[in-house]
């Protein structure tokens, strides 16, 4: 039978991100007012419109997998399974419970790089010699959370939302559902991305997607609600929290570091790539959170904002807070970690929510940095450059994505 509205919580925390691969270190160099964003190195930009990214420098896979084991799978799926066993030994969850143990892992594209390569090898190659028998689990996106499961022995739901940027978020609001709603006990659940590549690049730049004037100036790129801003900035790597009821973590004395309240998600049914101007998607994402969380508006103190660095986006969510927050939008802090880590895509919920938790913990609200010169339009407290420090007990967390896809996290202080 099942059981219903059971209260939630995190007990485990693992990342990977162009901060750092350790949640304490990526938290200090994120209200330091630190920035990930660097020019690439890894492969050949020089006739491309852009020249850098949120990229990784200090991430050791043989720590996770094997060097024979890694060349079979693509960078996110490293990713993944890295911040997985990160958050799986920081739960100090025990092998007795794996059976009831999810894994719902979020990817909005997959393995592009290996994707990439691979059609680079059938066409100088051929099919015999250019293509890998481990090319189509090394790309699909369910293998982040399927190579999860079989190195950790992990035996419950097991599946990949794919919601473009807005995927990890689904992932998380997925997990705590199918926990509070009794269908499982505990979950690994975040996301994992890497499409900083050739074909990425590429790809997004000609969406005019990214940002293109501060290649000379890597760390000054991403500004989102900045005047200057003109397109965000990619970003790899992975995020993932482990959930699990609070009565088990209570039982086995576990470090709970935030409980989960509440989940929206929504659609614009607007566009493929713009936002909706009138910013209702977004409106009804963050109003069916506060339902589902059963809290007022009044009760938020910190919203991790979408803020991508775009001028349509930023622009989207500031009007879509005003209309759910009203007058009181004006005692909330806002701000975009993007600004220091670029956009993740389907991982950038779940490092956010991390980074959202993490708040709760410390009651400081990270900064919103390159916010040098801001856009005239938005008057609320978008934490300009310098973190702040205040009472915080509930945050508000927006992923919004392609296709006009939306969702919504609350995180309370525990």
């Amino acid at each position: 039978m099942l059981n219903s509205k059971r209260r939630v919580v995190v007990t485990g925390l693992g990342i990977v991100s162009p901060l750092g691969c350790d949640c304490n270190s990526v938290w200090h160099a994120l209200i330091s007012g630190r920035s990930g964003v660097r020019n690439i190195d890894k492969f050949d930009t020089s006739d491309l419109p852009v020249k850098i990214a949120g990229t990784i420098i200090d991430f050791n896979p043989d720590k996770y997998l094997e060097p024979k084991e890694q060349r079979k799978v693509d960078s996110f799926i490293l990713y993944a399974l890295a911040a997985a066993t990160d958050a799986y030994m920081d739960s100090k969850l025990d092998n007795s419970v794996s059976d009831n143990v999810s894994v719902i892992i979020g990817s909005g594209i997959g393995g592009l790089q290996r994707l990439y390569d691979t059609s680079i090898g059938l066409y100088n190659d051929g099919p015999r010699r250019g293509v890998s028998p481990f090319f189509i689990p090394s790309v699909i996106g369910n293998m982040a959370s399927g190579l999860v499961a079989i190195k950790l022995g992990l035996k419950g739901v097991n599946y990949c939302i794919t919601s473009a940027c807005a995927s990890s978020t689904h992932a998380i609001g997925e997990a705590f559902h199918k926990i509070r709603d009794g269908y499982c006990d505990y979950a690994l659940t975040g996301g994992a991305e890497d499409v900083v590549c050739r074909l990425g690049i590429a790809g997004f730049a000609a969406a005019k997607a990214l940002s293109t004037s501060y290649n000379d100036n890597p760390s000054k790129a991403s500004r989102p609600w900045d005047n200057d801003r003109d397109g965000f900035v990619m970003g790899q790597g992975a995020g993932i929290l482990v959930l699990e009821t609070h009565e088990s973590a209570i039982s086995r004395n576990a470090t709970i570091y935030g409980e989960i309240i509440g989940y929206g998600s929504s659609c614009d049914a607007y566009h493929m790539t713009s936002p909706d101007p009138s910013a209702r998607g977004a409106v009804i994402s963050m109003n069916n959170a506060l339902i589902d969380a059963n809290i007022s508006p009044n009760s938020i103190d910190y919203i991790n904002a979408h803020g991508t660095s775009t001028k349509l986006g930023d622009k989207m969510e500031i009007d879509a807070i005003k209309e759910v927050f009203g007058e009181y939008s004006n005692n909330i802090n806002v701000s975009s970690t993007k600004s220091a880590t670029g956009h993740l895509l389907g991982a950038a919920g779940a490092i956010e929510a991390i980074f959202s938790i993490k708040s709760l913990q410390d009651n400081v609200v990270p900064p919103t940095i390159n916010l040098d010169n801001p856009d005239g339009n938005f008057d609320l407290n978008l934490t300009p450059n310098i973190a702040q420090t205040r009472q915080i007990d509930y945050v508000m967390s927006n992923s919004f994505g392609f296709g006009g896809t939306n969702g919504t996290l609350i995180f309370k202080k525990y």
